[in-house]
């Protein structure tokens, strides 16, 4: 089976190493996809270091920056988009001419303004995935794990055979790079189970300039995380969307154990890049306004956010 991972950004890099890891001496292989030549070339001369705790290990990994440069023998049979959501639509133009009818495509992007993006990847299929694996950029192929979680896959759809076991081909490479992973029917409540959490944690820690944990500690901010996850849970009713568990606990539990991460917004705020507002709280806004919901803390939030986005000293530029 060969892998294609599209994306070394954080988790691009962690996904890069978890799957090197879990390859092993099997006949599978990992290529990484990027459209940046010098960093493709600099990720193949000196691979991803992969963090966790105390511990760096460097991993060797091939990264191509032309997708027409792959060897025409091994065609890409697992394609992994790690981009973020703003870039999606680029980056399927840059390896459309790696998907063909027996290509899988694995979308695993923050928020849900990827989802339904199935028909631009024709003939390849999609799936989706959503993970609460935490993975800090500290610079170029260097990758911090900062918190262990769950990784979902799933297709919206039942597939046939053939995808079916491209998928838990990848869920097992996954796993026996040390992930737990799962193989879900139920990927599209998965997702916006992530979303809930991302509306109620990733703009305020934005905005606050706060870690995680202290979204717990900050009087008024429980009032408006409650609020804005809230207004989602009415929007993804109003979409059909099954709920699971209850995600205002949910979203609680998650602050305190990952207490002390940065969330993903903080980290772009930080380093003045764009970020996904768009496709988080954005997404509940717009979608909102399209069933008569009113969603007053999501947009405040968007306007917030997008504020401090237009007072960065150049535009903001993408995440590498």
């Amino acid at each position: 089976m060969h892998l294609l991972l599209v994306g070394p950004g954080a988790l691009g890099c962690l996904l890069s190493a978890i799957l090197t890891k879990g390859i092993g001496s099997t006949g599978d292989r990992l290529t990484i996809l990027d459209y940046n030549r010098n960093r493709a070339e600099y990720l193949t001369g000196e691979g991803i270091v992969y963090q966790l705790g105390e511990t760096e290990e460097t991993i060797a990994v091939t990264a191509v920056s032309d997708p027409r440069g792959l060897d025409p023998v091994a065609p890409v049979d697992v394609v992994l988009l790690c981009v973020k959501s703003y870039d999606v639509a680029a980056s399927l133009d840059f390896c459309r001419p790696l998907l063909s009818e027996k290509t899988l495509l694995i979308f695993l992007q923050n928020g849900i303004s990827h989802l339904g993006l199935g028909d631009l990847i024709a003939p390849a299929t999609a799936a989706y995935g959503t993970t609460t694996e935490g993975a800090t950029l500290l610079s170029q192929g260097h990758v911090r794990h900062a918190g262990r979680g769950v990784t979902y896959l799933g297709f919206p759809e039942s597939p046939t055979d053939h995808f079916a076991h491209l998928i838990d081909g990848t869920r097992a490479v996954l796993a026996a790079g040390g992930l737990q992973v799962e193989v879900t029917e139920r990927i599209i409540a998965r997702i916006w189970a992530k979303l809930f959490i991302n509306v109620g944690i990733n703009a305020l820690t934005a905005t606050l300039g706060c870690k995680n944990g202290e979204l717990l500690t900050i009087s008024g901010v429980d009032r408006r995380m409650k609020s804005a996850i809230a207004e989602a849970m009415l929007v993804a009713k109003a979409q059909g969307i099954d709920i699971m568990d209850d995600p205002y606990l949910a979203t609680k539990i998650v602050c305190k154990k990952t207490a002390e991460n940065v969330s993903s917004m903080l980290q772009d705020v930080r380093n003045k890049r764009r970020t996904e507002i768009d496709a988080i709280n954005g997404a509940v806004e717009a979608l909102g306004r399209s069933n008569y919901i009113q969603t007053p803390e999501n947009s405040l939030l968007c306007r917030q956010v997008k504020e401090i986005e237009a007072a960065y000293p150049t535009p903001p530029v993408p995440r590498p």
